[in-house]
């Protein structure tokens, strides 16, 4: 029997990346400079950055649009990264929330990973180290999303095989 998994957000359900899709990535800093910086690194081709100043602002996109991963200031005066990853938990499905730091230290890396953020970017950024981690989040994004799905399909459970 296959039992379909309901993305509320989504119109379809997410796909694996194939060919030129495009992946959004939505990032959270006061900072323009930030936004434009990996916007420049990550290039237009296979990324589409979204922005967000502020906590509010990026509440609101998150409530309003399914993106798959996150980069987040640590300091979001109001408000930190943790109230934005505590956020995206409540969502139906959830980012990879990656936070950013200019001083990224061994007891911030710790605590972001022990907190559940999937990993920390330092600043500046390096484009090897941002293309590295968003590639891995999104993979990661992906087999939590996107591979459950097909596994539902190709194996199916059925209680009749019981019976």
């Amino acid at each position: 029997m296959f039992i379909p998994i309901v993305y509320p957000q989504l119109s379809v359900p997410p796909r694996l990346a194939i060919g030129n899709e495009v992946i959004a990535v939505l990032s959270v800093s006061p900072l323009q400079h930030d936004h434009d910086t990996l916007a420049s690194l990550l290039g237009r081709d296979q990324w589409r950055i979204h922005n967000a100043l502020s906590l509010r602002s990026a509440s609101a996109f998150l409530r309003a649009h399914a993106v798959p991963l996150v980069v987040c200031e640590h300091d979001l005066s109001p408000g930190s990264w943790t109230q934005l990853l505590d956020e995206t938990r409540l969502l139906a499905i959830p980012p990879v929330l990656i936070m950013m730091c200019r001083v990224a230290d061994d007891s911030l890396w710790a605590e972001a990973l022990n907190l559940g953020a999937y990993d920390v970017l330092a600043k500046p950024f390096d484009r090897t180290e941002v293309t590295r981690i968003l590639s891995s989040a999104w993979q990661h994004w992906q087999r939590q999303y996107c591979f459950p799905t097909i596994l539902r399909k190709v194996m199916p459970t059925s209680t009749a095989a019981a019976a």
